[in-house]
């Protein structure tokens, strides 16, 4: 049955000044709380592969952050920001970066109720800050920031036109000229959409830091934070130690950011995140013994996801999306490799060698873990759905460790420290 759970019992006092507003200048030098057996202890983050189990299969999320906010004006001059959540013409993600003239996206738009049926032109006042980051951990420059911005925005004419709306969030379609992919025209025209709790405007630095060293597939509107901690050198380290890495890509959505309104969680709607998990994958969970650890809060998400997404398949023959609430409406009987194994075959049936789909499962205290050990995470927002998930997998312990982590000057939320916890 649904857990009957009050958001209130998962809340902490977190002073602003404990909020990391800027990453540190080493994305490894951050602090690292290790939590085992009911201990916890701390060290740093760059010697994380000592603190690894040996043999150990490691999950990351190679989803990309795209920058996803957009500034436009209307013809009165009122401002309207549309932040991109998913794509809706074309559906797919590749295929809609790569269309040249226009498309459609689902969309959270501020200012929303100033937007009537006029066309709005994109604001140029309100583009990408200074592409080149004042610290030495500087990425590539693009083609935009290696060329005049405002010459490359007039030959764009970036427009929006509004097709739909609902409570939160509308369908807009955006239109534009000179061929470019709609990929280039974010990088060109978008701003890295950093979580609002930061209380500032995206910078420079935001453009490299706010991204994994990882990142490879575009979607995501928010990063997988607690994978900008890990370094050439911390990868080095786990590699040397004999432990697996493989990735998923779950594409963050901006309902990550969404505070839990309710008081019961039950009342709590989760959004939709597609996910996409290689066959070899599927494999090697289903047939390894060895401990998995995720890192992060998705990746845990994506893999506890694929045992219901398994069921489906052993039911209904063909994976489905996972529900919100469906680990806890009923009992289930497959076993892990089982549900594993289901999924394996429905691809090769298929020819296919992913599986994509998507899952709106909340974690919360009850929640039976069937996939991942251990995990590697960030400090999360009180009283939202990842704190409950914290608890969840250490068997309610989380005072335990943000006490700790409050007590030893440790920094949260998405700039924060890190942490590894293994499953009680």
């Amino acid at each position: 049955m649904v857990p009957e759970l009050h958001i209130e019992d998962f809340s902490y006092p977190l002073p602003d000044e404990r909020i990391a507003k800027y990453p540190l200048p080493e994305r490894d030098a951050s602090k690292l709380l290790i939590y085992r057996d009911g201990a916890v202890r701390e060290s740093v983050f760059r010697n994380l592969a000592q603190e690894l189990p040996a043999g150990s299969l490691m999950v990351f999320n190679d989803t990309k952050v795209v920058p996803a906010r957009l500034f436009f004006r209307r013809p009165t001059g009122a401002r309207i920001e549309i932040f991109c959540l998913e794509p809706v013409q074309p559906a797919e993600y590749n295929t809609n970066f790569a269309a040249t003239e226009s498309c459609r996206w689902k969309c959270v738009i501020g200012n929303a109720k100033r937007w009537k049926d006029d066309v709005l032109a994109f604001d140029t006042g309100e583009g990408t800050p200074e592409a080149t980051p004042k610290t030495p951990e500087t990425a590539p420059q693009t083609a935009a920031a290696t060329s005049d911005p405002a010459a490359q925005l007039r030959d764009i004419c970036l427009e929006a036109r509004l097709i739909d709306r609902e409570a939160q969030t509308g369908t807009v379609e955006f239109r534009w000229q000179g061929g470019a992919p709609f990929s280039r025209v974010l990088e060109l025209c978008g701003r890295v959409p950093i979580p609002p709790y930061l209380n500032r405007d995206t910078e420079a630095i935001d453009l490299d830091r706010y991204q994994t060293l990882y990142a490879h597939i575009r979607g995501s509107v928010a990063a997988p934070t607690a994978g900008l901690h890990f370094t050439q050198r911390v990868l080095d380290d786990i590699a040397a130690k004999g432990i697996t890495t493989e990735n998923v890509c779950l594409h963050v959505g901006a309902g990550t950011f969404l505070p839990v309104k309710s008081s019961l969680v039950s009342e709590h709607p989760m959004h939709r995140e597609p996910f996409t998990v290689s066959r070899e994958l599927l494999c090697r969970l289903r047939d390894c013994s060895q401990p998995v650890v995720a890192v992060g809060t998705t990746s845990v998400r994506t893999l506890e996801s694929l045992y219901y997404v398994g069921v489906s398949c052993l039911e209904a023959g063909e994976p489905c999306d996972v529900e919100q609430w469906a680990p806890y409406t009923r009992a289930y009987a497959a076993t892990r490799a089982e549900a594993l194994d289901a999924i394996v075959k429905y691809l090769d049936t298929k020819d296919l060698d992913a599986l994509t789909v998507g899952t709106r499962i909340i974690i919360v205290p009850g929640f039976q873990f069937r996939v991942v050990d251990a995990m590697v995470t960030n400090f999360h927002q009180p009283q939202s759905t990842l704190l409950l998930l914290i608890s969840a997998f250490v068997g309610g312990d989380w005072h335990t460790i943000y006490d700790y982590a409050l007590a030893n000057g440790f920094r949260f939320l998405s700039y924060g420290d890190s942490s590894l916890l293994f499953r009680r």
